[in-house]
């Protein structure tokens, strides 16, 4: 669901990884922003710089196992909870 008003702080940053994989436009809406993906990442790369994030483009939150599952990897785990 996409928020109303722009998110800012670690917020943003927690929607703007989950939302990274569908790509800028959606993440800026998502996150509030609209349409307006060049004032979402301006604040975006601000968030993060003030946590010592580096960011030079959305693709950068995506995370090493998010691009595994979307290369068609596999995930290795017990059948049941039981079993771990």
């Amino acid at each position: 669901m996409a928020s109303k008003k722009p998110l800012d702080g670690v917020i943003l940053i927690d929607c703007a990884k989950a939302n990274a994989k569908q790509g800028l436009a959606v993440a800026a809406k998502q996150c509030g922003f609209g349409d307006d993906t060049e004032r979402f990442m301006q604040v975006l790369k601000q968030a993060c710089e003030d946590m010592g994030i580096e960011l030079n483009q959305i693709e950068d939150l995506i995370t090493e196992q998010q691009r595994v599952k979307q290369q068609g990897g596999f995930e290795v785990a017990p059948e049941t909870p039981a079993d771990l």
